[in-house]
């Protein structure tokens, strides 16, 4: 293979449920079936959430010992909701770690998308929403009305309570 994109897979090699289970033979099993999978130049790129670093730098330490250079790229790395860590592994010649979304953002090109924006816009849907007028919302239920029959549905008549908010009861 040219690349493997693994998400959450590799912190449950790290759990032991019984006393035979020894996590590290676990991981060098899957590192060394990873490496003999992929081509001499291609990469594995591994989300994972390790507990502790302890976890962490064992995964790694396994990881380089089977043949793999690369290491880890962290995203979002002071924030505790949105930190997510890439395990990026390589195969033969070692190349350069891909930057991390905090450096990405800020040496982002002009004709390249801008995720973070779009992200931002999604959370304010609540309060563009709020900002309609009662007939801009009407129009708009009406207009959905429209495109629902034209396809076929069962949409019920329209009538002049179409489109109104309904009376706050409480």
């Amino acid at each position: 293979f040219d690349g493997v994109i693994s998400i959450s897979a590799v912190q449950w090699l790290c759990y032991a449920n019984h006393k035979h289970h020894v996590p590290k033979l676990r991981l060098k099993r899957f590192f060394q079936t990873l490496y003999a999978s992929l081509r001499r130049g291609g990469r594995a790129v591994i989300q994972l959430y390790a507990e502790t670093p302890q976890q962490m730098e064992l995964i790694t330490n396994v990881a380089m010992a089977v043949g793999f250079t690369g290491g880890v790229v962290v995203d979002y790395p002071n924030s505790a909701k949105a930190k997510k860590m890439y395990l990026v592994l390589m195969t033969g010649p070692s190349q350069h770690l891909p930057a991390s979304k905090v450096e990405e953002v800020r040496t982002r090109g002009r004709n390249e998308v801008d995720f973070e924006s779009r992200r931002i816009l999604k959370g304010n849907k609540r309060d563009r929403r709020q900002k309609l007028t009662d007939a801009s919302l009407r129009e708009r239920v009406l207009a959905k009305k429209d495109r629902q029959r034209k396809q076929g549905k069962e949409v019920r008549n329209d009538s002049k309570y179409s489109g109104r908010r309904r009376r706050n009861k409480f």
